[in-house]
């Protein structure tokens, strides 16, 4: 393989390397699982959770600007709907 100027000890030693990281987040990942059966087995909403992680990612500009997209979207679904007599559930304020 040298011929080709692929150096393949190297190559191997990347491949390796992200097979063992594929391996330990495959732990991780099995872990968390397990956290989140935890959790719904003492009576939490597992969905819920999820989003709480996922809002306290988000730095306060992220999250006010969903806020307001998802605000915006609802009043135009709702306006849109208003003649048809359906509604969309208002959302409550935070």
């Amino acid at each position: 393989m040298s011929e080709i100027g692929i150096p393949g000890a190297r190559l191997r030693s990347f491949i390796e390397r992200i097979e063992h990281l594929d391996g330990e987040l495959a732990e991780l990942n099995e872990q968390k699982k397990e956290v989140f059966a935890e959790a719904k087995g003492e009576g939490f909403d597992v969905k819920i959770l999820k989003e709480i992680i996922k809002l306290r990612k988000q730095d306060q500009d992220e999250r006010d600007e969903h806020e307001t997209l998802l605000d915006t979207y609802l009043r135009a679904i709702e306006a849109a709907e208003s003649d048809q007599g359906s509604k969309v559930p208002e959302r409550k304020a935070a």
